[in-house]
């Protein structure tokens, strides 16, 4: 295991501490959100984004799935996928929702959840496991490993957010995945296609398809659905 600079915070988890990053915003309060990294690892651009949403006044913590280690390779990025269990990483990241949830800078019982990529993948896993502890979810064009595990005690309202051009999450896929977890848990998520690819919002473009309008795009709506659903 290496450290990570950006981890700040260290929290229990299914028996043994796991570390991650965690914003404040400036009034000193406000509702939890976990942010879920994507399969690069707990990136600058997931501190940022960390911070971004402490400035729209959130808590936002931002768990080190990855034990210290980050990638730009897209092969060891997708290995480090690959190897991650997927209840493994569901569990630590409820610890997160568990240490938020007890963090005297968080109020209200419920808790947002955004993730990108692999991370949006484990934001939809965590909602299903979590149930009414998540009081927003929000996947950015998510992807697992592996097929996903049932969604029947998903409660949390969903927006999602995919690239018509994405071939990792193609619209297919998307809407497939909707008509399941409707089915299964009684939400229909409002998943929104945009003209982008897979990571349209990392403005880090490790894949060359950063795409800064479909990103603001995203973002705000992103913004006004956690406030609505969180206060």
């Amino acid at each position: 295991m290496t450290e990570n600079p950006l981890q700040n915070v260290s929290f229990p988890s299914n028996g043994h501490t796991a570390h991650g990053y965690l914003a404040l915003p400036e009034s000193g309060s406000g509702p939890g959100v976990v942010v879920i990294q994507e399969w690069w690892g707990l990136t600058s651009h997931i501190a940022d984004v960390t911070n971004r949403l402490a400035a729209e006044g959130f808590v936002a913590l931002a768990p080190d799935l990855y034990g210290g280690t980050t990638t730009h390779d897209s092969d060891e990025a997708g290995k480090l996928m690959q190897e991650l269990p997927v209840q493994q990483a569901a569990t630590d990241l409820g610890g997160a929702v568990d240490y938020l949830l007890g963090h005297e800078a968080v109020v209200g019982d419920k808790v947002g959840a955004v993730g990108f990529c692999m991370g949006g993948g484990f934001v939809l896993v965590l909602a299903a496991q979590q149930g009414d502890k998540i009081g927003a979810a929000v996947p950015f064009y998510g992807v697992l490993g592996e097929d996903y595990p049932s969604f029947e005690k998903l409660s949390a309202p969903l927006l999602g957010h995919f690239g018509e051009e994405d071939e990792m999450a193609p619209p297919d896929a998307v809407e497939e995945l909707a008509e399941r977890i409707e089915a299964e848990s009684g939400v229909r998520p409002d998943f929104r296609i945009y003209p982008a690819g897979h990571a349209f919002f990392n403005d880090e473009n490790h894949m060359g398809t950063y795409d800064p309008e479909q990103a603001v795009k995203a973002w705000s709506a992103t913004r006004d659905f956690l406030r609505a659903k969180l206060g």
